[in-house]
């Protein structure tokens, strides 16, 4: 039980530790860091989701033969239909953003400030859930998911975490005009959704261990989901797009890594 919990903090600590850059940075990131940390943190995402998601939905469905693939196929696009229906009920920060940039005054800087903590927070949604349902399939047992493949997903997931909790707390400190105090906590409040989802998936998993497959597919979707509509197009933005890449790369490649070496 320690360690399943362990692990579903180790992701929040990563969005604390990059909140409290906010207390030893002075200036907001440069867009080229921004778009070296989102290309990073897409890399981090899609070699979970591959790894420690998808490939373990589909060796428990060993069973079903040339079927194998099925249980994965329709969980994984349940995922991306989950977060299509957040992303319609919540906006885009980056929608969001532009309202308010045309609008002036302390009201258009509050619904900023607020898109950018709820738009993160719908980020941390999936990945809560995909830490939950490893460690979820750890505890009943499943010989596809060992301790050390759950221990990576929630490290690797940490890693990306931190310079989201500080694209958080930096613009609200630099550009909103907050107090370092409100901005850290701001950028931990994004973070604290994810041991949450992944507790109750963990609970829930427990009762529906047949739907496992479903589950690991169901949370690598929305995690992908997450990597294309919002952290490629940003990684790619502007000039010098190759850092994103390169970063990309460098994130994929660690999480592979330590999916194996640990695995």
């Amino acid at each position: 039980m320690s360690t399943a919990v362990m692990g579903l903090l180790i992701p929040f600590f990563g969005t604390a530790a990059g909140a409290a850059c906010v207390f030893f940075l002075k200036k907001n990131l440069q867009t080229g860091v921004q778009r070296a940390l989102n290309g990073f943190a897409a890399g981090v995402m899609v070699a979970a989701s591959i790894w420690s998601l998808i490939v373990p939905a589909i060796a428990q469905s060993e069973p079903m033969g040339r079927l194998a693939f099925l249980p994965a196929f329709i969980g994984f696009w349940l995922g991306i239909l989950f977060l299509l229906l957040l992303d319609h009920v919540i906006p885009h920060l980056h929608r969001s953003a532009d309202r308010a940039e045309q609008a002036e005054g302390p009201k258009s800087r509050l619904n900023r400030t607020m898109m950018l903590v709820l738009a993160v927070t719908l980020h941390n949604i999936p990945e809560g859930m995909a830490v939950g349902v490893v460690f979820a399939g750890l505890r009943s047992g499943t010989d596809s998911i060992t301790a050390g493949a759950a221990m990576a997903l929630a490290l690797g997931i940490a890693i990306q975490n931190f310079p989201e909790g500080a694209i958080i707390s930096m613009p609200l400190y630099a550009e909103e005009r907050a107090r370092r105090g409100r901005a850290f906590w701001l950028g931990i409040l994004s973070g604290a959704v994810e041991p949450v989802f992944g507790a109750l998936t963990v609970l829930l998993a427990g009762l529906v261990v047949p739907a496992m497959p479903y589950l690991l597919s169901f949370a690598a979707g929305a995690m992908l989901y997450v990597v294309v509509e919002e952290l490629i197009p940003e990684m790619s933005a502007g000039e010098h797009s190759n850092i994103g890449v390169v970063s990309f790369a460098v994130g994929f490649s660690l999480m592979m890594a330590l999916d194996v070496a640990l695995g």
